[in-house]
């Protein structure tokens, strides 16, 4: 099977793929239905703004982070989370270093 689509993934067989500007992701599981990221960013970092149709739940697993979601916007850190709705305008910057666990339903074919 594709690293991600067995029921087990060990983390030392999930690359990281650097996407620049102080981002790195690595695909986690996943299936058609659902799938797991881990997103790390370096101090000051940006996701920019972007829309997708997937439903997007975010766990902050470290670091501290500015989260815009439309008009809404929150400072969060290690514990939080946030949900983005489908077609939801969203951006993250990184306030310190840290990472992000993102879920999608669907999975994310852009990202394979």
């Amino acid at each position: 099977m594709t690293p991600g689509t067995d029921i087990f993934l060990s983390d030392r067989d999930a690359a990281w793929t650097d996407l620049g500007g102080g981002v790195r992701r690595k695909i986690l599981t996943h299936d058609a239905s659902v799938m797991m990221v881990r997103v790390v960013f370096a101090k000051g970092a940006v996701g920019a703004p972007h829309h997708h149709p997937h439903i997007q739940c975010t766990l902050v697993a470290s670091g501290r982070f500015e989260v815009t979601i439309g008009d809404r916007k929150a400072e969060l850190s290690a514990g939080d989370s946030f949900i983005v709705p489908t077609g939801a305008v969203h951006s993250v910057v990184a306030l310190e270093a840290g990472e992000l666990v993102d879920t999608f339903t669907p999975r994310r074919e852009d990202f394979l």
